[in-house]
């Protein structure tokens, strides 16, 4: 069935895609391309402020979301049950003939109940991530969605071997690849917009650290938080300069817990829009972060990430070399310090190394397993 072509029947209004993450956004940029007409873009609004969400639109050349209100800022639970009551309601008014969500957050999990409650058919993007770690409340997410969803979009061979292995039925899953690699492909700017933005910010390729940090575990207390920079600051002293744009959560807890010294080294930068980030990441020498999104970007970018995390849900980075799991503090400034020495052969080693996420037709393959998902529904209605 064509994706642009889907029959709208009374009760049904085409693909519905349920995000509400700025890193949501990226990742199902592609696929709502591929979609086109048919999708429709509802954002949580979990995470959403127009210098950022917005200029993430625009880059990403989305349309502009259903926007609900009154989700961000809240606890776990006050943000999963409001985004919940309002997709409940836009649903029963304004049936979709699926519901797509991607990854693990709070904004996934009520997108995806909201379809289960109305019957409607759940397609999960990245499927059968798992980190095996309880503490964390997206292992917990992604697993009550991957049990609920009718298709299941595996990156890789090791996500679909996962969700076999919790007896999931064959049926369901489908091998597609990542996304990300078709993200960063289109737009990773090109060789002078990366040179000027690199004089922009005073830097020499090859010769520095970029780092982003802003999960809960680094960031909810003045321990933890305080740990990340001193390593990063270790670095720095050393004679590497570290760039160090901080998300507004980050800064906001630094602000709060009084850390505002311990960045005195870095070069403290205002976030970035996408495709800025992934031009100077892909000019760093090492890459500092606890994004599950920097783990699958530097794969394909070919620069080597120490992950300042306790675990991770994406071993394939690990696996093939690209990235390490480090604690934050004495720990992280000794690996960088290792890594950054022998930076040449490094490099030249990773631009070697294939990303293990896939071909670059994630979307297209998503999109019309959807298509036909979404067809069958709508034909019946």
């Amino acid at each position: 069935m064509s994706l642009h072509h889907l029959p709208h029947h009374p009760g049904t209004a085409g693909i519905a895609v349920v995000l509400g993450t700025r890193p949501e956004l990226v990742k199902l940029a592609p696929l709502i391309h591929e979609l086109g007409p048919a999708a429709r873009l509802v954002h949580t609004g979990q995470h959403w402020d127009e210098a950022m969400s917005g200029r993430f639109l625009r880059e990403l050349d989305l349309p502009e979301p259903e926007l609900l209100t009154g989700v961000g800022g809240r606890p776990r639970a006050g943000q999963i049950a409001a985004a919940l009551d309002q997709l409940d309601t836009a649903f029963a008014a304004d049936q979709p003939a699926a519901v797509v969500v991607q990854g693990d957050t709070n904004a996934t999990l009520a997108g995806a109940l909201a379809a289960n409650a109305r019957g409607i058919p759940l397609v999960h993007v990245e499927a059968g991530l798992r980190s095996h770690d309880r503490a964390m409340p997206e292992e917990h997410n992604r697993v009550m969605v991957d049990h609920i969803a009718d298709l299941l979009c595996a990156a890789t061979e090791a996500n679909s071997a996962q969700l076999r292995a919790e007896s999931l039925p064959a049926e369901r899953i489908a091998p597609t690849g990542n996304t990300v690699v078709e993200v960063v492909r289109r737009q990773l700017p090109g060789s002078r917009a990366r040179a000027a933005l690199l004089a922009r910010h005073g830097l020499t390729a090859d010769r520095y650290v970029l780092a982003t940090v802003h999960r809960p575990e680094n960031t909810d207390t003045a321990d933890a938080l305080g740990a990340v920079p001193a390593g990063l600051d270790q670095i720095a002293r050393a004679g590497t300069p570290v760039l160090f744009p901080m998300h507004p959560r980050t800064r906001a807890a630094v602000d709060r817990h009084g850390l505002t010294p311990l960045v005195g080294r870095l070069a403290d930068a205002d976030p970035v829009g996408y495709a800025d980030f992934l031009g100077l990441a892909r000019h760093a020498a090492l890459l500092v972060s606890d994004s599950g999104g920097v783990q699958e970007e530097c794969t394909v970018l070919g620069r080597p990430l120490l992950v300042v995390r306790r675990s991770t849900e994406r071993p394939e980075a690990i696996d093939t070399g690209f990235a390490v799991l480090v604690q934050p503090g004495p720990e992280l400034g000794a690996v960088a310090g290792e890594w950054l020495s022998d930076t040449p052969q490094r490099l030249s080693r990773l631009a070697g190394t294939p990303s293990p996420y896939g071909d670059g037709l994630a979307s297209a393959r998503i999109a019309r397993l959807t298509a036909a998902l979404a067809g069958s529904t709508a034909l019946a209605a």
